[in-house]
């Protein structure tokens, strides 16, 4: 996927963010930190505002790893628009694209794998056949 040419419409999920004052650094521009924050927004509203549950019972989501690539500064004030989509769906985990745009322009780009895990044996749990459906459904760009 080529990140410099992102656009919103790539992504099925989308949600926004109000950036504060506080989130800045001494250069005046949102810390690079922050980022992070920002695309915890985006995974939250997909993972668990899905409209049924897409969690097993007994389990949580874990990160497994994350990418983020830096592509330009944001810059207080303002509204930061969070796309979120499901790249690709396993067994027990998934594959997240993400990206954040201020004034339409994106500005940074993260990949992330996430993976469903039993809180007991703290080891992966296979999904669910209703969430392997939904996730199914999440994959893609927006129509």
């Amino acid at each position: 996927m080529d990140i410099t040419n992102l656009t919103i419409n790539d992504f099925k999920n989308i949600t926004y963010d109000k950036l504060r004052y506080r989130d800045t650094d001494r250069q005046g521009h949102v810390n690079n930190a922050v980022f992070s924050t920002f695309f915890e927004t985006g995974r939250v509203d997909l993972l668990f505002n899905a409209g049924i549950p897409l969690l097993k019972e007994g389990c949580d989501f874990v990160i497994a790893s994350i990418k983020l690539d830096f592509i330009k500064e944001i810059t207080w004030p303002g509204e930061i628009r969070i796309g979120t989509k499901v790249e690709r769906v396993g067994k027990s985990s998934l594959t997240l694209k993400q990206g954040l745009f201020q004034n339409d322009q994106c500005a940074a780009y993260a990949e992330t794998v996430i993976v469903q895990v039993s809180r007991t044996t703290k080891r992966s749990e296979p999904l669910t056949d209703s969430a392997l459906n939904l996730l199914n459904t999440m994959t893609g760009a927006a129509v």
